[in-house]
């Protein structure tokens, strides 16, 4: 994977629309972003609103939003 820059929780939260994703709730400093996939199936995860990211936190984010999206992980990472 590719050095990742820096980004706070709400940056990562505005990437993901694009793909899909909608914020459908938040509790504390977390808010979970859902994308409805063909066939019913739903996909859940939860992001930190930190001010910054770790960047372990990030590629997991990556990762598991990754499964889910259609287009190739290329155009995911170059959002981030």
């Amino acid at each position: 994977m590719p050095e990742l820059r820096t980004l706070s929780g709400k940056e990562v939260v505005k990437i993901f629309p694009k793909f899909g994703f909608e914020v459908t709730s938040q509790k504390g400093s977390h808010v979970k972003l859902r994308r409805v996939l063909p066939k019913w199936n739903k996909t859940n995860f939860n992001n930190p609103l930190h001010k910054e990211l770790d960047k372990g936190t990030l590629k997991a984010i990556i990762r598991q939003a990754s499964r889910y999206i259609l287009s190739s992980l290329k155009s995911l990472l170059d959002s981030f």
